[in-house]
């Protein structure tokens, strides 16, 4: 067994995380968490929340929805761009994601700038897994839909958040008149979130349902790059100061090609899993891309008036935002050790 199948065995067998709906065959990239498991996640969500809020005067904390109208994900872009490269193989009727079929095909290639076109030519000419027969690539969108009513043909489509961001942006008005917080400060959440993905894998790291632990921190514009600079430098120190090894972090910088439709700046923290580095935190300067959609597409006044200044703007941005089940996964990983003593 490789590492990551023997850490899946003891985490079984220790009562950290079991395979949900086990008995009825379970459901695929499902996973409870037995004693152990809860108690570990509960204590990643009660130390960040200690650092975050509880030890920082500029953060308060916020809980939204998972519901929400179906307008916000319209005019956050997720109904029409939050989707992932699908590819079908003809041959045996499988979906995956194209992009992570091609850099599991040619580890370190670049493909950030690729139309779907590209991609498809790729797998056909490269023969990926074996087979030149893909069909053509197509976006997925990876919201999950229901309906909200009782007689289906009239009701109403809504989502399962992908998110918790957005539910703290379309309160910004409300937190403001309610906390009298002055710019800059901080909104923080936890909360599931859902995201329908076409290849969910590598135990915990990727699933459809997980926990985000997101800050959404709001600044006057032209202070951005500080505060990015002080909440990326405080998300390394409470890693760090959680035991995570320091040889088993590194930062890599988002490129201009590979940064999201309403960011200007991103870093990701990388930890090294069992199958090499990959992202463990995410900060992003989403800029004002959230406030000012949100204030053109409901008509409400979404920006923020400086006393000290007289002027009225909209705030920028900074997001730090992490996944507890990948840090859960990244601290089982981080203290796995076998004995090898008789």
């Amino acid at each position: 067994m490789n590492t990551l199948e023997k850490i899946i065995t003891l985490a079984k067998q220790t009562g950290f995380i079991f395979a949900g709906s086990e008995i009825y065959g379970g459901l695929a990239n499902s996973r409870d968490y037995g004693s152990l498991g809860s108690l570990l996640k509960n204590n990643i969500k009660k130390a960040w929340l200690q650092k975050f809020v509880q030890e920082q005067n500029h953060n308060i904390l916020l809980d939204s929805s998972i519901l929400l109208n179906s307008s916000v994900w319209r005019s956050s872009s997720h109904l029409d761009s939050f989707s992932d490269p699908l590819t079908e193989n003809k041959d045996n009727n499988k979906r995956f994601r194209a992009d992570k079929l091609i850099e599991a095909h040619e580890p370190g290639i670049d493909i950030t700038t690729w139309s779907y076109e590209q991609m498809h030519q790729y797998l056909v000419k490269n023969k990926v897994l074996g087979t030149s027969n893909w069909t053509a690539i197509k976006p997925f969108n990876m919201l999950f839909q229901t309906h909200q009513g009782v007689v289906l043909k009239n009701s109403k489509p809504v989502y399962l958040r992908p998110e918790t961001a957005q539910g703290i942006f379309i309160q910004f008005k409300n937190i403001l008149k309610t906390t009298r917080k002055k710019i800059p400060f901080g909104v923080c959440q936890i909360g599931k979130v859902f995201r329908n993905e076409v290849t969910p894998g590598n135990f915990i790291f990727r699933t459809c349902e997980f926990e985000q632990m997101e800050l959404e921190f709001f600044c006057q514009p032209g202070t951005q790059n500080k505060w990015f600079e002080y909440w990326k430098n405080f998300m390394y120190d409470f890693l760090v100061n959680l035991g995570i090894k320091k040889e088993n972090l590194t930062l890599k910088n988002h490129k201009t090609e590979e940064l999201s439709h309403y960011s200007d700046k991103t870093t990701d923290i990388l930890f090294k899993f069992p199958w090499g580095f990959d992202e463990l935190w995410g900060i992003a300067s989403r800029t004002d891309f959230d406030l000012k959609n949100h204030h053109n597409h409901s008509k409400k006044d979404l920006t923020y008036f400086d006393e000290a200044t007289k002027k009225r703007y909209f705030p920028y941005v900074i997001e730090p935002s992490l996944g507890v089940e990948r840090l859960f996964l990244a601290f089982l990983v981080n203290n796995y050790h076998e004995d090898t003593t008789v």
